[in-house]
């Protein structure tokens, strides 16, 4: 499969392969979202030497799988007896010596968190290996990849020790947009339209792997039903389990905040997370920062609120998915989302992720509002009574505000008379509560646009599917 977009990341690697110093670079990132796979392509798997970390094995076995991926790489008779992390280092040092050139000797350590089991030293050999012997050369490039992202953060980012400001590069993989995922399904020779990517899109997210699992000669429909509900070892039915312990130490704590926040559509603020959960201070300070690290959630703030009024809602689509559909689900219907997809469940949900699809994708809103070099702040309101409600507040620096209506619909988005009287009322309110002296531009997002009629008059803006699959 050819690699994607990643076009900020290409650079960065180029940057670390042209420089005229040792680097140490950081790729990490969720489960799935193609970390190895852009080390692998990007270098076209041509390394000095390359090792991956073997999960839920002890030290002597990592050990002894360096030791022999040592022998095949420098070609020697006899696999090096390692009986530590720091001869491990020191017998690959011996090697990169032995080579010749000033061109950059390219380390690729993949899974890199998998290799420190407990009283493993493996940390301080690292910190040894890099700050006496690589940083001292010019033709190092060390990349560290891995999806222990708690891990990735607290021992080598946040290292208060021997690491501490020693890398040089952190490349942390975000999922997919729209337009990506398009191009990655067209490339796979997927005929789907822009509505169907959508709806694959608020399913799987935009994580790579994911598409890779799909059959090109079955519906959506059809597809979703093989990969969660064929049986109860349906491939992404049984990724969830894996997915959080992957990344995060403690993971059931990480999975009570998704669960909680998966089931509210506005989301919680901190104190109502920890109210809920019980979890609290710093412990919950580090969870929220990681799960939005990894983009399962994301902060935004109330429209003229502090930073104590800071809403987090969930933002993994996969995520929200299976606690909608799958968790808890006892159904034996190997078709059973084909035939639910009429249940008001469905509409429900739809609504829920098209509404997140906007919120991830505010560049693009942007973008086709024409304000893209214009600063903003994107926020949420809510009238003090409850009474009113408004998706998606966009503040302009020219004195603007777009009050923003999202609506996912399978046609052209029909607007009553009766709606645009609410559209209208709805502004006047806000205008009256937050004393705002900026213009107001009623803004309609819709997958295929408004149909003409009345009450077209309120409508300053419209936003389409197709304005979000643009970059």
């Amino acid at each position: 499969m050819e690699l994607i977009g990643r076009y900020k990341e290409k650079e960065q690697l180029t940057n670390c392969l042209e420089s005229d110093h040792s680097e140490f670079v950081i790729v990490y990132g969720r489960r799935r979202i193609g970390k190895t796979f852009l080390i692998k392509e990007f270098f076209k798997n041509k390394f000095t030497f390359y090792f991956v970390g073997a999960h839920n094995q002890d030290k002597d076995l990592q050990l002894e799988n360096f030791a022999y991926n040592l022998q095949k790489t420098a070609q020697t008779p006899f696999a090096p007896k390692l009986d530590s992390w720091n001869s491990a280092f020191r017998e690959l040092q011996n090697y990169i010596e032995t080579l010749d050139g000033n061109a950059k000797k390219v380390i690729f350590f993949d899974e890199m968190p998998w290799m420190d089991t407990q009283k493993s030293g493996f940390v301080p050999a690292l910190e040894n290996f890099w700050n006496s012997w690589a940083t001292f050369r010019s033709d190092i490039l060390f990349i560290a990849c891995g999806s222990a992202t708690s891990w990735i953060v607290d021992k080598i980012l946040k290292n208060q020790g021997g690491l501490h400001g020693r890398t040089t590069a952190e490349i942390y993989l975000r999922p997919f947009n729209l337009k990506e995922t398009e191009e990655f399904l067209i490339k796979a020779g997927f005929v789907w339209d822009r509505f169907q990517i959508a709806q694959t899109y608020m399913t799987l997210g935009g994580v790579p792997y994911y598409y890779t699992l799909l059959n090109k000669r079955l519906s959506l429909a059809q597809n979703i039903d093989t990969l969660f509900f064929s049986s109860k070892n349906a491939t992404l039915r049984v990724e969830f389990t894996e997915l959080f312990a992957s990344l995060f130490k403690n993971s059931d704590k990480y999975l009570l905040v998704v669960n909680l926040l998966s089931g509210r559509r506005e989301g919680y603020t901190r104190s109502e997370i920890s109210e809920k959960t019980g979890i609290t201070g710093s412990g919950l300070t580090i969870l929220l920062e990681n799960l939005e690290r990894c983009d399962f959630i994301f902060g935004y703030a109330k429209f003229n609120g502090g930073s104590s009024n800071i809403i987090y809602r969930i933002s993994d689509f996969y995520t929200l998915f299976y606690y909608s559909f799958v968790s808890g689900n006892t159904s034996r219907d190997k078709n059973y989302w084909q035939n639910m997809l009429s249940n008001s469940a469905i509409t429900s949900w739809q609504g829920f992720s098209f509404e997140l699809l906007c919120f991830l994708h505010l560049q693009q809103i942007k973008n086709a509002l024409g304000i893209s070099g214009i600063s903003t702040k994107s926020t949420t309101w809510r009238s003090k009574d409850r009474s009113a409600q408004i998706d998606l507040v966009i503040e302009r620096a020219d004195r603007i505000i777009n009050l923003c209506e999202i609506k996912f619909s399978q046609n052209e988005y029909s607007l009553s008379t009766q709606y645009a009287e609410t559209v209208r009322r709805r502004a006047a309110h806000f205008i009256a509560e937050t004393g705002t002296k900026y213009g107001i531009c009623n803004t309609f997002i819709t997958t295929y646009g408004i149909l003409n009629g009345k009450g077209l008059s309120v409508v300053g803006n419209e936003i389409t599917l197709d304005d979000m699959f643009k970059e």
